[in-house]
């Protein structure tokens, strides 16, 4: 990582001033018996029947996280990770732009063996966290910026990142970053992003909500086989409200989020285009339920995007939406769930369903729809699910009638 070097050494000047108080205390042995281990695995089935495809994928993929995180040491604590996924079964296409076992649908859960995260997390300015290195982001809902947990592989940064909470209700967050790890894996042609990209964000608390700005520089160099990283190139500028109510028995919720986006660095595009959601729920004791709408301007020839997103999130579990389409998206929604403590010898038990309307924004066409089923047990550190997404393409077809079923595994520790 181009970052790495000169980064480290300025973390280390910013330790010195603490070590030898360190060393006198004995911090080291002490941060030495701090150290906890990661353990992390998760099994995963995962079934797509999709039209215009031959056959139907069937895939089984062990992910196993192990690592370690030391106690702190000059304020400066060191961090681990290696990640392995193990496909059992490989009936499905992990790559799509890769030519390989097109027959199948794919699953975006290649075999991969690699460094998840190698991070130094450093506390000696007050209020203020500096972490170096490959690390995981996440910032406000992940609409823009996350870590796509739902994949076996997920989405890493190589970074430089600061957060500053000195001032009450305050938060100040700036990264920059010149490798995204994505979830295809080291091996494939689309699993690395390389440029130089900053991300600004700065969020403020008050008692009715959080309020956020945000500012993300994208600038990814050109990869010739995969022609959407350059045109992924992108400044986006927004701010988002969030909050939540009590109204007696019943807690209501809401969010609003608006972003304008234009191209950025060496992207051959050109484009000026907006996004803008509004969220309103309600939860009252163990039921929950809210309505949605998303709106990602297209200008028929580049979609609003999100690249960094944590893009199973949004847009329905059967992932048709991952880019948004050349005409936009809007995105209709009313999700409803249930959450139950100490059932049947469980923790927990959750219960998801949800309907999603999609429509183009830049002109009038029908997407299709989608409804989505979560079934989620949780028992001390282990964690079952099955989960259900069927997509019907709509007149405008951009996406194939597809039905996905998952069933997972996981532990972690």
């Amino acid at each position: 990582m181009k970052i790495m070097l000169p980064a480290f050494a300025g973390t280390v000047l910013l330790c010195a001033a603490n070590l030898r108080a360190a060393e006198a205390d004995d911090s080291f042995h002490a941060a030495l018996a701090a150290t906890k281990p990661i353990i992390d695995l998760r099994l995963r089935s995962e079934d797509v029947d999709q039209d215009n495809i031959a056959d139907e994928a069937h895939a089984i993929t062990l992910r196993a996280r192990l690592g370690f995180e030391t106690g702190k040491w000059g304020n400066t604590a060191l961090l681990v990770e290696g990640e392995g996924i193990v496909p059992l079964r490989d009936d499905y296409r992990p790559d799509n732009v890769v030519a390989k076992k097109t027959n199948f649908p794919v699953v975006a859960d290649p075999e991969a063996y690699e460094i998840n995260r190698l991070q130094l997390t450093n506390t000696s300015l007050p209020g203020t966290t500096i972490t170096l290195g490959r690390q995981r982001i996440n910032l406000d809902d992940q609409r823009f910026v996350g870590g796509v947990a739902w994949r076996q592989d997920e989405q890493t940064f190589d970074a430089l990142r600061i957060v500053n909470k000195s001032i009450k209700n305050l938060t100040l967050d700036a990264t920059y970053l010149d490798q995204v790890n994505r979830v295809f894996g080291p091996d494939s042609p689309q699993g690395r992003y390389e440029g130089d990209s900053v991300l600004l964000n700065a969020g403020y608390q008050t008692k009715v909500g959080k309020i956020t700005a945000f500012g993300y520089l994208l600038d990814f160099e050109n990869i010739a086989t995969v022609p959407a990283a350059v045109r992924d190139s992108t400044s986006t500028y927004g701010l988002r409200f969030a909050g939540e109510h009590a109204a007696g028995k019943v807690k209501l919720t809401y969010a609003a989020s608006y972003a304008t986006q234009s191209d950025y660095a060496d992207n051959p595009l050109n484009f000026d285009l907006d996004y803008y959601a509004g969220e309103f729920g309600a939860v009252f004791g163990k039921f929950n339920a809210a309505i949605g709408t998303e709106h990602l301007e297209g200008n028929g020839v580049k979609g609003f995007t999100t690249p960094l997103a944590t893009l199973h999130k949004f847009n329905g579990w059967a992932d048709k939406f991952l880019g948004t389409p050349p005409n936009g998206l809007i995105d209709d929604y009313v999700n409803v769930g249930a959450t139950f403590k100490n059932l049947a010898g469980l923790d927990s038990l959750g219960i998801v369903a949800g309907y999603h309307d999609y429509e183009a924004e830049h002109i009038s066409a029908d997407y299709g729809g989608e409804w989505d089923l979560s079934l989620a047990a949780k028992w001390k550190r282990a964690t079952l699910m099955l989960k259900y997404a069927d997509y019907e393409q709509g007149v405008l077809v951009t996406a194939r009638d597809t039905q996905k079923l998952w069933a997972q595994l996981e532990f972690a520790f």
